[in-house]
């Protein structure tokens, strides 16, 4: 029985985290020293940055890259003192009105600048004088693009860009070698201002890839505004811009402007561009093809892009535009013929629709596993008598997806990658112009998959004389390779080892070298801190530039010759380093993050641990999330936060300030952890392909060994009381737990998960599942196996879920309840997909863990008899 002080003191238990609900909502931990911003002077030998060293103060640094020193840029004090007299306002010197600083090529005299003016301060003696604003209208700087490399004419200022677009863009800077570098975020309505010299050219993009506008700082430049107006002016065509080339604009054109393909009747149609304007046009068009329907069509299509790609409301070009590219000679045409599928939809209904009573039933293109695809064939046409060159299909029979690359710049050849339907086979194919025949430059293949949708594990980068750079992990290890164009064989292998290159940040094809991240390459730290590195392009030279025991990400300086590297673990405040980017060796230290704030709020920073994997050779490594009132000699039941989606590994490797809702249901009473099993990315391949056909296994059997092997050694960990949550992917695990492992873990809530790989997006779940669907999708649904169901289960699913079909959910309830299965549903209208990360959600998915757990508890001591 439980005794009358245990209830007294599990009321006062409920009070004080109610308390502290409120406390922590009230209380946002920050973390000072931090977020180190260059801004570099003229010489690129030095720069300045602002940081912040409490809630409301900060400090300014200059760092001297020759002198490796970093030093306060002036004295705060004095500077304060003086601004004091010099506005008549009291000015604190860790609260300067300063967003900007310029600094004169004597470093004695510095312009600063903010929201209450500018100023001129003489840093000898720190006397001030105010500086007027200009009477005269700024002169506008010309947008344009595309964009052209920085050169230099001498001089630097500073300017400002204006966001006025309803969209957040990015500020890159465009490098002497025609690299962009990107420098700014800049939200909707914000500014920012920057440091560069005269002649250096900036592209303002959105953070899709769009180039918006560009323009070349001068001596004129003071700011920048970006709205409709000034994007239409850097348009190549626009009348404010250089006059150029109408023809080269249109896709549709060849090279020479000769000649234009057009759709007429589903058919690709020529037409002839002539210079007088009063010959009829029909004078000219000539009809390449006779054989296309409704259904097999020119048009360009954007069938695939809604379906697969998930941009639902993309519309198709106009009829008449084909998918067309012209040779660089003008002498050939490749055209796409598309055979269109029905395109399957998701139904749904929105039940509090905006500024209506009455439910709406609503839908989106979503194609699922199985489901037939759109196939665009290529046909090639000569302008010589306009004949077709028949291209041969063997080696792009069943596409996932065929890509156009690019032609050759003889255009002799052409381009193409053929990604296999099932993903166990990525080939760079070369198509003659001249026979149609077709050769494979790369041809990669796997028993189990490709990971082509990562971009770190799908490289292809064209190379000098006639070679490519591309990724494989036919190693066991995804590593580099470059490939000869000419023979179609691996000229050499770039990288080797056991680890992984996980992305690259900058390819030098001038002095052929590859500048990437990588992880596992510190034998000694955590195989999934990322590193910095940089090789040449025929293997030699490794060199791992960064050192810290961290995961690490690097800010190259303009000229590419230092980097700032900051590196962070869960359990410790960023570093921020500079480096020389030729060994990486030390300039200086920048700063070290103050995080007491944190430590102050939250009491402890999450616990790294490591066990072995079921095979009891391989590492698994996860963390520990304490509670907030932690007491020692106390056992707390576990909840583990999972997804185990393949894409990627997901336990966090850096340093934050916030983990939103594992503290939330940490703070209820519970430890929570978060591991990285098996058939997660970034290990090795043989760790990888345990997802292969198999995502019910989720890693289970490693999180198991781990939470075991954590118990022994952290004694406050119950694990006769585990639960698990997770939502989409890990919506699919956490019901999986009580499965498969219903004798382990006890509670699970499942938010928005593919309960079934059939009934979810095709390209995820094709690459993990694979191609044809067959009976081990029906094995891994936690539908068709909801009989299994042990333990405590929440589902929850918001009624406008647009990524994983709701449907799934409804799904596994049926399932449940045809099983005779006793468990809680929770529909969230007006919810879109992670419908547990809004308010309602997040507290009933944690208030749900927390009771389920207790009476685990509860259940053990009536059947043993014992009392609290």
């Amino acid at each position: 029985m439980i005794t009358h002080f245990s209830v007294l003191r599990a009321v006062i238990a409920a009070m004080s985290l109610v308390c502290l609900a409120g406390q922590l909502i009230a209380q946002s931990p920050r973390v000072y020293r931090d977020a180190v911003e260059p801004n570099w002077f003229s010489n690129q030998d030095r720069f300045w940055y602002r940081i912040k060293t409490s809630a409301d103060e900060f400090e300014f640094v200059v760092v001297d890259t020759k002198a490796a020193t970093r030093m306060p840029a002036f004295d705060h004090n004095r500077l304060a003192a003086a601004l004091t007299v010099a506005t008549s306002n009291q000015v604190a010197a860790g609260r300067l009105p300063i967003e900007q600083l310029t600094f004169d090529k004597d470093n004695l005299h510095v312009q600063i600048s903010g929201k209450q003016g500018a100023w001129n301060v003489d840093l000898s003696t720190y006397s001030v004088s105010k500086i007027s604003p200009a009477n005269s209208k700024q002169e506008v700087t010309p947008l344009f693009l595309p964009a052209r490399k920085s050169i230099d004419r001498g001089g630097d200022t500073e300017f400002r860009v204006t966001n006025q677009l309803a969209m957040s863009v990015e500020l890159v800077w465009i490098g002497r070698d025609n690299v962009p570098v990107l420098y700014h975020k800049i939200a909707a309505g914000k500014s920012v201002s920057q440091h560069t010299f005269f002649g250096h050219v900036w592209l303002v993009k959105l953070p899709n890839g769009k180039d918006l506008a560009a323009f070349e700082v001068s001596e004129s430049t003071d700011e920048v505004v970006i709205d409709a107006q000034a994007i239409d002016a850097a348009k190549p065509n626009s009348a404010a811009s250089p006059k150029r080339s109408r023809r080269r604009a249109v896709t549709d054109s060849s090279a020479d402007g000769a000649h234009t393909a057009f759709v007429r009747d589903e058919n690709l149609w020529i037409s002839k561009v002539y210079g007088d304007s009063t010959l009829p046009r029909e004078a000219g068009e000539i009809q390449l093809t006779s054989d296309a329907t409704a259904g097999n069509t020119f048009q360009k299509d954007s069938s695939r892009q809604r379906l697969v790609e998930m941009q639902y409301a993309l519309p198709d070009p106009p009829v008449t535009e084909p998918d067309v590219r012209w040779s660089p000679d003008s002498r050939y045409v490749l055209a796409f013929q598309t055979q269109k599928v029905a395109e399957r939809r998701v139904w749904y209904i929105d039940s509090t629709p905006k500024n209506q009573k009455q439910p709406v039933l609503e839908s989106y293109p979503y194609a699922k596993p199985g489901d037939p695809l759109p196939l665009a064939r290529p046909r090639l046409f000569t302008t010589e008598g306009w004949q077709e060159i028949l291209i041969a299909n063997e080696l792009f029979s069943n596409p996932f997806k065929l890509q156009f690359l690019k032609w050759s710049r003889d255009s002799q050849h052409f381009y193409m990658l053929y990604n296999q339907r099932g993903h166990q086979s990525l080939r760079v194919l070369e198509v003659s112009a001249t026979d149609g025949s077709v050769r494979a430059i790369v041809d990669e293949s796997s028993e189990t998959f490709i990971h082509y949708s990562d971009e770190g594990k799908f490289v292809l980068e064209w190379l000098p004389e006639n070679r490519l750079l591309w990724a494989s992990e036919r190693s066991g290890w995804n590593h580099l390779y470059v490939y000869d164009l000419v023979s179609g064989e691996v000229q050499n292998v770039v990288t080797t080892g056991d680890w992984n290159v996980k992305r690259i940040e900058h390819i030098d094809r001038q002095a052929g070298v590859i500048w990437f991240y990588a992880v596992g390459v510190a034998s000694e730290q955590d195989p999934y801190h990322e590193h910095f590195c940089r090789i040449n392009f025929d293997g030699t030279g490794l060199q791992v530039l960064t050192k810290g025991d961290g995961t690490h990400a690097v800010t190259m300086s303009p000229d590419r010759r230092f980097f700032l590297d900051r590196y962070s673990r869960v359990d410790m405040a960023p570093v921020t380093e500079l480096r020389r980017s030729s060994d990486g060796s030390l300039v200086t230290l920048l700063e070290t993050a103050d995080a007491s704030e944190l430590l102050e709020i939250r009491g402890s920073l999450p616990i790294r641990f490591t066990a072995k994997a079921r095979d009891g050779v391989t590492d698994i490594w996860g963390i520990i999330h304490l509670p907030r009132y932690f007491v020692s000699g106390r056992q707390y039941p576990v909840v583990e936060n999972i997804y185990a989606g393949p894409h990627d590994h997901h336990v966090p490797k850096a340093f934050r300030a916030s983990y939103r809702h594992q503290q939330e249901i940490a703070d209820r009473g519970m430890v929570v952890v978060q591991i990285d099993g098996m058939g997660t990315a970034w290990r090795s391949k043989r760790f990888h392909d345990v997802c292969f056909r198999n995502l019910k296994d989720a890693g289970f059997p490693d999180r198991i060994e781990w939470l075991k092997a954590a118990a022994a050694k952290y004694p406050f960990m119950d694990v006769s009381r585990v639960g698990v949550y997770g939502g989409s992917a890990g919506g699919q695990n956490a019901m999986g737990a009580l499965l498969w492992h219903g004798t382990f873990y006890k509670v699970a809530v499942a938010d928005c998960g593919c309960h079934d790989n059939r009934m979810d997006k095709l390209w995820w779940n094709e690459q993990w599942m694979g191609w044809p669907v067959g009976d081990h999708y029906a094995t891994n649904s936690n539908v068709e196996n909801a009989h299994l169901l042990q333990g405590k289960l929440m589902l929850v699913v918001g009624e406008l879920d647009r990524n994983v079909d709701p449907a799934s959910t409804t799904q596994a309830v049926a399932g449940l309840m045809k099983a005779g299965k006793d468990f809680t549903h929770l529909l969230i209208p007006g919810a879109g997909h992670g419908a547990c990360e809004r308010t309602y959600g997040s507290r009933r998915r944690a208030d749900f863990l927390a009771k389920h757990l207790r009476a685990v508890a509860e259940d053990d001591r009536a059947n043993t008899g014992a009392e609290e």
